[in-house]
């Protein structure tokens, strides 16, 4: 029987999977690919708290964080852009930086496509992600960003997890701890 940890945003409860992402170390699993419900309330909330920054881009690594981006987007009216994980021969000249996400444990290319890096270019962006927990798809974002010219703002998620000292400037509607066996 899977065990759970229980979460809650604006009224909305959700039941998050435990998983082993490595012996002794357990994380909450949050996946709002179809959650509408969710996505609306956390994206709301979060809406709220980045409305002042004078923000003119919202940009997100692939997959899991694409629907708070568009919700994100429609309700502050801002485009965004999503950071692919795969190079497709229509992003011309691409920026790139690897990262390593927690979940897979394996090391993952993010690509800027030449279109989206004249949208950023110069630009107040707010980096926006699901979860941040090691800090290593928020830190390969950042790179790409300025590589690209990009001033970033703000950076967001739902949740950070894990060492809430290195999360301090994040905006973020909660925290999920780590598990970790002794």
């Amino acid at each position: 029987m899977t065990e759970h940890y229980a979460v809650e945003v604006a009224g909305i409860r959700r039941e998050l999977p435990l998983m082993e992402i490595k012996p002794g170390v357990r994380i909450a699993i949050l996946n709002i690919l179809g959650d509408y419900e969710f996505v609306n309330a956390a994206s709301a909330l979060l809406a709220a708290q980045l409305k002042e920054r004078r923000l003119d881009v919202l940009v997100t690594a692939e997959a899991k964080s694409i629907p708070l981006a568009h919700a994100l987007s429609s309700a502050l009216a801002l485009p965004y852009v999503v950071l692919r994980k795969s190079h497709k021969p229509y992003m011309g000249d691409a920026l790139q930086s690897e990262t390593l996400s927690i979940t897979t444990g394996k090391p993952q290319t993010l690509f800027l496509d030449e279109r989206d890096r004249k949208l950023v270019a110069g630009k107040r962006i707010a980096l926006v992600d699901d979860v941040i927990s090691t800090g290593s798809t928020l830190q390969g974002m950042r790179l790409i960003m300025n590589k690209a010219g990009a001033q970033i703002a703000v950076e967001a998620a739902i949740f950070t997890e894990g060492d809430r000292a290195q999360w301090h400037d994040i905006v973020a509607l909660g925290h999920l701890p780590v598990w970790v066996e002794d």
